[in-house]
């Protein structure tokens, strides 16, 4: 089911993937991006290209569509938790 909602994510033009930690943040945006699954690992871009991410399936264990109402406008995001609730990855829609 991970495998399904993240593929329909990347088909969407302009979703911007963030990946964050405590050192560092990565986005990549959603134009064109493969997706494919071995084993656990979900990759999401090309291997050999200049992006691309890895999510290990096994800790996201729930998904949340969240909206936001911010003063300039209102954001859309769906955001990926592990068994912490801490999150793991979040697909903005831009």
């Amino acid at each position: 089911m991970l495998l399904q909602l993240l593929s329909d994510l990347v088909k969407i033009d302009d979703i911007l993937l963030i990946i964050r930690n405590d050192g560092a943040v990565s986005e990549v945006r959603s134009n064109s991006l493969s997706i494919r699954q071995k084993e656990k690992w979900i990759t999401i871009g090309d291997n050999d290209g200049p992006a691309h991410m890895h999510i290990d399936s096994e800790l996201i264990k729930s998904a949340e569509f969240v909206q936001e109402e911010k003063p300039e406008r209102t954001s859309f995001s769906v955001r990926f938790y592990n068994e912490n609730n801490e999150l793991i990855l979040v697909a903005f829609f831009t």
